[in-house]
């Protein structure tokens, strides 16, 4: 990955996290910098899953096959996430 390639992952990052929190249902008790955090983390996951997966990442167009990568990816972190903060809230008896 060159710096480019780095930096192109941490923009799309910043969307595909904004995407995540979108595609998850339901209400999330998380601040918008930890989706966008979560979204640069799959971002660069993604890109590298995508290409174990043979899918090509690098055309001169926008990957749609990657992006979806990066989004569910992005999906179930931010499900993850507010799920793992949801369950602390929870009180026993």
């Amino acid at each position: 990955m060159t710096v480019t390639g780095i930096i192109t992952a941490i923009i799309v990052g910043l969307i595909v996290g904004a995407l995540g929190r979108l595609v998850v249902p339901g209400r999330q008790n998380m601040p918008i910098w930890l989706h966008m955090l979560i979204g640069v983390g799959a971002a660069l996951l993604g890109t590298v899953l995508a290409r174990a997966l043979g899918i090509a990442t690098e055309t001169a167009g926008i990957d749609w096959m990657e992006l979806l990568v990066q989004v569910v990816l992005a999906a179930i972190a931010v499900a993850l996430v507010s799920g793992v903060g949801r369950r602390r809230s929870v009180s026993r008896y």
